[in-house]
């Protein structure tokens, strides 16, 4: 038989289950119900300051937990991969465990130790009498940022040790014999041969941070809203269908850009 008839079933899965939902989303933020024209929800939103707030704190918190990510991830993978430690293995192979955690997971243990009636707050209130502890960052953006970053390391860990271990240890022998210190040898041998899976890593978690909406809702911070947040709002919350399906056209368009851009870098990483 034809290629192209075995790939009739699984493209008529995918239109039934994906691309026809997208195209009503699509014709609701062109065509709403309450009439109008085909781009008046699209210039509604797009001149609504809710919606230039929501853009800018997603780009933000994404930009931010991606270089967050992309700074701790090469480091742990650094110490993992070349420092010699008891259980570096099993170090290793915890990480992909970690990565099918969902991510209120991680936002839930981080409530239990810094939350408002957590574990650190709790410790002070006893030690000092106090009525309220310090820590109540986790409602505020940088609480956001930080339970982004602890999230979505593993994604840059999981490359930067496939690349390492690629990586010829006799150019770390030679470099080492010829007096180079280590970190310039992390300068000049290793972070060139990282800098793909930097890619390919770094681009992956800017897409999903874009997207996503279990952290930003975990963590109470009700000034925070992003794109995913706003899509929830609009549509749950004000029953404002075109707007909600003006944001989400905006949201997909941006992430397979991104998607787009992460794929090119994984390919050339060898991802």
């Amino acid at each position: 038989m034809p290629r192209s008839v075995w790939a009739l079933p699984p493209v008529a899965v995918l239109a039934v289950l994906f691309l026809h939902p997208l195209a009503l989303v699509v014709q609701q933020s062109l065509t709403p119900d309450g009439g109008g024209g085909p781009f008046d929800a699209y210039a509604r939103v797009f001149a609504s300051p809710a919606f230039l707030d929501a853009l800018g704190t997603t780009v933000l918190l994404a930009v931010g937990a991606t270089a967050g990510c992309l700074l701790l991830g090469f480091t742990l993978a650094l110490i993992i991969a070349f420092v010699p430690f008891p259980g570096a293995r099993a170090v290793a192979k915890s990480i992909d465990v970690f990565l099918s955690f969902p991510s209120f997971l991680i936002t839930l243990a981080l409530l239990f130790v810094y939350g408002t009636v957590g574990m650190a707050n709790g410790l002070v209130t006893e030690l000092t009498g106090a009525a309220e502890g310090p820590f109540r960052f986790l409602a505020t953006p940088w609480g956001v940022l930080l339970a982004e970053i602890t999230y979505f390391t593993p994604f840059v860990i999981r490359p930067l040790l496939a690349a390492f271990s690629l990586l010829d240890s006799a150019q770390l022998e030679v470099a080492a014999g010829l007096g180079a210190r280590p970190a310039r040898i992390v300068r000049q041998v290793i972070l060139p041969e990282a800098l793909p899976a930097l890619g390919a890593g770094g681009s992956l978690v800017l897409v999903m941070c874009l997207n996503e909406f279990g952290i930003v809702l975990f963590t109470g911070a009700k000034d925070v809203t992003t794109l995913p947040m706003l899509i929830y709002g609009k549509a749950i919350l004000e029953s404002d269908y075109p707007a909600a399906c003006v944001v989400a056209v905006v949201n997909i368009a941006i992430s397979v850009g991104l998607f787009g851009l992460y794929r090119v870098v994984s390919r050339r990483a060898g991802a």
